[in-house]
């Protein structure tokens, strides 16, 4: 799992930069073909346009043959009726023949300004309001076209060429936004792969740790187990010596370790099962009303054997007024009595521990601190996962499956209070439970 672990990592990846490079890629190619095919529409556009506008105006003159032309009153007359576009269309009916170029070249919504100039110094001009607004940026491609007569028409000659000029503001705006639900649908497509490798990644990451509190479970529930199976072992085999046998006072304490080891291993049977139970939620509370001060009262004279033991000493400021709670009597107990185990346990020398218990608004606090090994804040972080056991450094004769303190934040839990936990490395630790008072 060690070697293979950071494998999968970087070949997942590997997959998301490459998905979301070639992703990019695609995104480019399809805006770059777009731009290319939107200008081309435009040109056909622009020349369906000029073309529209250039047979309209031939239609409105005499039919007059090239050979007839004779005589200068013919030619004035020609002038007097020359196709101009200038003249012929408002500025509202050129605009109205362009849009039909765009909208039959699939260009619908795409904004445009026009311009139809004839050619001559200070020659007239058509145009729509914001065509100079435009007109001076190279961003926005400009497409330019005259308006004559068709070749070998007869007023060829007679026209004053005019242009027609068009230009498309905002046109890559308007391909982003026609690409508008590809990328979307890219994007979101890309964090949903992103999410389920993420998942996959911190999938594997728990089922590394879990297999690792795996063995250090087995590992501590086999040295849990074999130092009581041991004791009972030695004090079985003493107990077939004759000498034993027949001395009544021998014989009653061998019994007695036997007693001893056999309820040690059924509390710690006891411990397991429980958490299993805690697990599947099929724990019933006992709640009632309790006093607080009593319980801790009597935790605190089943402890202090084990506190002088250690030559240490515990003070205790029972500050509360009102220590009224709602609580299951036994696991309550319980709570108390692993969070004193625990400052008992991972203590140094010169053993210090505080007790107190306050009120606060319509909560009981209850803090319980010590003067131990203390925690770093990685193990501050997880003291309360199932099976974590923090490093203890040079103190070996702690034991434990790391049940404790899970018991105790889902017992508090379930009381519907809260547990707090600040420590410092080296100089001690402490927990802050606030329980809610009843009504």
């Amino acid at each position: 799992m060690k070697k293979i672990f950071p494998i999968i990592t970087i070949l997942i990846l590997l997959s998301l930069f490459g998905l979301i490079f070639f992703q990019i890629l695609w995104i480019q190619s399809a805006r770059d073909s777009r731009n290319k095919q939107v200008e081309a529409n435009i040109a056909q556009a622009v020349f369906y346009a000029a073309t529209v506008l250039t047979q309209e105006r031939n239609s409105m003159l005499p039919s007059v043959k090239k050979s007839d032309l004779l005589f200068p009153g013919d030619k004035l007359q020609m002038q007097y009726f020359k196709p101009s576009v200038i003249k012929r269309f408002s500025k509202d009916e050129i605009a109205d023949v362009i849009r039909m170029g765009f909208e039959k070249n699939n260009l619908h919504g795409y904004p445009f300004e026009f311009n139809v100039r004839a050619n001559t110094i200070n020659g007239d001009q058509v145009y729509s309001d914001d065509f100079f607004k435009y007109y001076d940026d190279t961003s926005n491609l400009r497409h330019v076209l005259p308006l004559e007569p068709p070749s070998g028409s007869s007023f060829e000659n007679l026209v004053s060429e005019e242009w027609l000029s068009v230009i498309v503001p905002h046109r890559e705006r308007m391909v982003w936004k026609e690409m508008i639900w590809f990328i979307l649908g890219a994007i979101i497509f890309t964090i949903i792969i992103t999410t389920a490798f993420f998942i996959t990644v911190r999938t594997l990451l728990k089922q590394k740790k879990l297999s690792e509190i795996k063995s250090d479970f087995i590992n501590n529930m086999t040295h849990e187990f074999k130092t009581p199976l041991a004791t009972i072992s030695l004090a079985v085999d003493a107990l077939k010596n004759e000498k034993v046998a027949g001395n009544r006072e021998k014989s009653d304490y061998f019994t007695g370790i036997i007693k001893e080891e056999n309820k040690r291993m059924n509390k710690q049977v006891e411990t397991i099962l429980q958490a299993a139970l805690l697990d599947k939620k099929e724990v019933q509370l006992n709640m009632k009303r309790l006093l607080a001060h009593d319980i801790i009262i009597n935790v605190l004279n089943n402890i202090n054997l084990q506190v002088e033991e250690k030559g240490g000493t515990i003070d205790v400021e029972l500050e509360a007024e009102n220590d009224l709670i709602l609580a299951d009597e036994v696991h309550f107990t319980n709570v108390i009595n692993n969070l004193l185990d625990n400052a008992v346990k991972y203590s140094k020398d010169n053993l210090h521990i505080k007790l107190s218990t306050k009120n606060a608004g319509n909560h009981l606090k209850i803090k319980i601190e010590d003067n131990g090994i203390g925690m770093n804040k990685e193990t501050l972080h997880r003291i309360f996962e199932k099976f974590y056991r923090a490093h203890t450094g040079n103190v070996h004769n702690v034991k434990g499956f790391g049940l404790g303190l899970s018991y105790v934040k889902t017992m508090i839990d379930a009381h519907h209070g809260t547990i707090k936990a600040e420590s410092v490395l080296g100089k001690g630790s402490s927990f802050t439970i606030s329980l809610p008072l009843p009504k």
